[in-house]
């Protein structure tokens, strides 16, 4: 069936070439597989659209439904909505405004200064956000660099008045070597141990 589909299938189409070339006639050819395939044929000087519409003319039967002309309808609105849309876009861009009148051109004008305004608007409050991060940010490093400074000062207060500070069970002031070592900062540790090392 496959094999004499396909030949037949050729032999149709070259006779609608035929009779299209041959006698000056408008031809359209449809043709659908076994498998759901389909294959066309339109004369060149016309087009499928053209020969069902006059067929629809003609015999005036109905093709399309009013569901289909309803949708035939909605895709042509949003087609010209389309074409509207991108005429005003190449306006914003100042491209072909040679056919806008003053009137048009007063309005575009409004709508790019109000834009303009917008933009400015939304920069300004970006620009006061990221202040506002940047001093909050600020602020927490300040409030770090005081931390880190309190604490250094306690350890040079240790350091330079061992003797407020009571070690263990010693008397006040008599504390071992290596209790006060303890207490020294953390380079003091390193540069002793690779003392003795050495």
């Amino acid at each position: 069936r496959q094999v004499t589909f396909s030949k037949r299938k050729q032999g149709i189409l070259k006779k609608a070439k035929e009779i299209s070339v041959l006698c000056d006639a408008k031809v359209s050819l449809i043709l659908f597989s076994s498998a759901g395939k389909m294959y066309e044929y339109s004369s060149p000087s016309t087009s499928l659209q053209n020969i069902l519409a006059k067929y629809q003319s003609t015999s005036g039967k109905k093709l399309w439904d009013a569901r289909h002309e309803y949708l035939n309808q909605e895709l042509e609105r949003i087609r010209k909505e389309n074409e509207n849309m991108d005429i005003e876009l190449r306006h914003l861009r100042g491209e072909d405004l040679s056919s806008l009148s003053v009137v048009d051109l007063r309005n575009l004008e409004d709508s790019l200064q109000i834009g303009y305004e917008n933009v400015i608007l939304k920069k300004t409050q970006w620009m006061y956000n990221e202040l506002e991060r940047l001093k909050q940010s600020g602020d927490a490093i300040d409030e770090e660099n005081r931390r880190l400074r309190f604490i250094l000062k306690q350890q040079d207060a240790a350091l330079c008045n061992p003797t407020e500070f009571d070690l263990g069970g010693n008397k006040k002031g008599k504390g071992s070597s290596s209790q006060l070592a303890a207490m020294q900062p953390f380079g003091f540790h390193v540069q002793h141990n690779l003392h003795n090392n050495k």
